[in-house]
């Protein structure tokens, strides 16, 4: 379905009497369930989604997506069979396309439905975007059995059925249902991670095995030996949708969309992992198949997600509230162009071609018609910073260098966590808030080292980074001075 062009003003009205947006209103055969999604958000439906639906076999290729958090999400895009509209948004206008190859939208509570889908042989493909603290790993990379909800879920797992309780977290939900699929005799399938992580096929591995094997050594050999884990590099950029975006479709599209996705007109999707029960031919809508992956990971995590954190906490200190505003501020933008030139120095490939990345990089984050939220990206940051920042700074250091840029960007966001500036909210949202809290109780350079020991091994113990740290502290938290 063709994308139709749209610059004009909306009203300011949610145009009550245009029919609701549904099979019915946009007719489109459901294809049939192959693809189970979870982590039911806006990024899944701007990435995953778009690109199954431009796939050339996009008609065998259907999706069912469980949400995370919030059950809300499924139910307002289950009232429209699945289908919403996709806004692109460009400095020249938007574009609207309807999307519709998520053809079932479910509670993630619903593990029963989950299981079920799971163990269906014709489901091929489990896609994730669940974020990254999801999947219970310490700072030393193996699943952390003593955190409260991975505890938890072993617990129930143990208990079985009889107990009519399921596990809560996507990682446990998953372990259950692949247990299902086992016991089915359903064969083999992908698990593709699409989550902003280094490694991620790797990291969902090590998960979802972490989980089996304290769960049941026999499932943990079967996933083993029938589950390939993809590993990915995935990019597109994806605010959250505001009362307006719902009133600009209404206007140019002549229905009413209560679940609508507004994101760039970028897009970038690398897979490398085997697809032992097939997969759409999203190479067909611009996807990569490569055989390492790992430089175009580090490529994404440290350049576009490593500048997101640092406008992200600088940003916010500095009086900013979203990404164009933050790189607009010549103090932000050169702790990025730094960082960027110390990440550079350990990227490299051909066809990495990181001159005219940094370039379109640019280009998007000024786009200030996307109203990239700073607070949505300052989010967890303990777990992002491990693999956005630490790696840097490690690999600086190991050349010989201070890694300065790399760590002033952990500095920011030790200042940031204080959330003593303008604007702050009354709680971080961290995984590790409450350890972040107590290592604020502490004194100067105790500080320092107990909040580096958070984001990695031996950090807090390198008094030479400490001290570099703790020269670093402070210098961006001054408010910018307008243009």
């Amino acid at each position: 379905m063709s994308a139709q062009m749209y610059a004009g003003s909306s009203k300011d009205t949610r145009r009550p009497e245009l029919p609701r947006l549904t099979r019915s209103v946009k007719p489109a055969e459901a294809a049939p369930i192959r693809i189970v999604h979870l982590g039911l958000g806006a990024f899944h439906r701007s990435h995953q989604a778009w690109y199954t639906q431009h796939a050339g076999d996009s008609s065998e290729w259907g999706i069912a997506s469980f949400t995370g958090r919030r059950p809300d999400a499924a139910a307002g895009l289950s009232e429209q069979d699945g289908l919403y509209t996709l806004v692109e948004r460009a400095d020249g206008g938007d574009s609207f396309e309807v999307i519709t190859s998520i053809v079932e939208a479910a509670d993630g509570g619903d593990v029963g439905r989950l299981a079920e889908l799971i163990a269906a042989r014709r489901t091929a493909v489990v896609t994730l975007t669940v974020t990254e603290a999801a999947y219970g790993l310490g700072s030393d990379g193996h699943l952390d059995s003593t955190a409260p909800a991975i505890a938890a879920d072993l617990r129930l797992l143990a208990a079985g059925s009889a107990t009519g309780r399921f596990p809560a977290t996507p990682l446990g939900r998953l372990v259950l249902a692949l247990a299902a699929r086992r016991g089915s005799g359903a064969g083999p399938l992908a698990v593709v991670c699409c989550d902003n992580l280094a490694h991620n096929g790797k990291v969902a591995r090590q998960a979802v095995l972490g989980m089996a094997e304290a769960f049941d050594a026999e499932l943990a050999a079967w996933i083993r030996a029938n589950i390939s884990f993809v590993s990915t590099s995935v990019d597109r950029i994806t605010p959250r949708t505001t009362d307006a975006d719902l009133v600009a479709v209404a206007s140019a599209c002549g229905y009413r969309d209560e679940s609508p996705v507004v994101t760039e007109p970028f897009r970038d999707w690398v897979l490398s992992g085997a697809f032992p029960a097939g997969r759409p031919r999203w190479e067909d809508a611009g996807a990569t198949f490569v055989d390492d992956i790992e430089p175009f990971e580090n490529r994404k995590l440290w350049l576009l997600n490593g500048a997101h954190s640092l406008l992200a906490y600088a940003g916010q200190l500095r009086g900013h509230t979203t990404v164009a505003q933050a790189l607009a501020d010549p103090g932000c933008r050169e702790a990025v162009e730094a960082f960027w030139d110390e990440a550079a120095a350990h990227l490299t490939g051909a066809d990495l071609r990181i001159g005219d990345y940094r370039a379109a990089l640019l280009a998007r984050f000024g786009n200030a018609r996307i109203a990239h939220n700073l607070a949505q990206i300052a989010m967890d940051g303990s777990t992002k910073l491990r693999l956005r920042a630490v790696p840097v700074l490690r690999a600086e250091r190991a050349a010989g260098r201070t890694g300065a840029a790399a760590a002033r960007m952990i500095a920011a966001w030790m200042d940031y966590t204080r959330l003593d500036f303008p604007g702050a909210g009354d709680k971080l949202a961290d995984p590790l808030a409450a350890d972040v809290q107590a290592a604020s109780t502490l004194p100067g350079t105790r500080r320092i080292a107990t909040l580096l020991g958070l984001l990695g091994p031996g950090l807090g113990e390198d008094a030479a980074v400490v001290s570099l740290i703790e020269s670093l502290c402070g210098t961006l938290t001054e408010p910018a001075v307008p243009a």
